[in-house]
């Protein structure tokens, strides 16, 4: 899991320094540049393709798309300055909790 984590960080530290890059040759500028709602469209978009590759029992296609969300929601993460590790740190807080308490616990809208 270890690997994971340092992983993700790499990921997170490379988006945020490319962010402000030259949008002609980063993906990432080019995508920060067109805003939060492209951002969170493509978040959008690539969980459906994860679920439709795993609706599909594609496995191979599953493990591309969650890289591809992961990626995505890194970035939509580094527009609303997140850092992964207020994400992580809600995980840990929420290991071994059962799902059910802790939806129950959630305030409601």
């Amino acid at each position: 899991m270890r690997g994971m984590r340092a992983t993700l960080h790499q990921l997170e530290q490379t988006i945020r320094q490319r962010r402000t890059a030259d949008p002609t040759v980063s993906y990432v500028a080019k995508l920060a540049a067109k805003g939060r709602a492209k951002i969170a469209q493509k978040v959008g978009e690539e969980a459906v393709e994860t679920v439709i590759a795993a609706m599909a029992d594609d496995r191979a296609g599953a493990v591309g798309e969650s890289a591809d969300l992961l990626f995505h929601l890194l970035m939509l993460l580094a527009d609303l300055d997140i850092p992964l590790d207020s994400v992580l740190d809600e995980l840990d807080r929420r290991e071994g909790v059962s799902g059910i308490v802790e939806k129950a616990a959630r305030p409601s809208d």
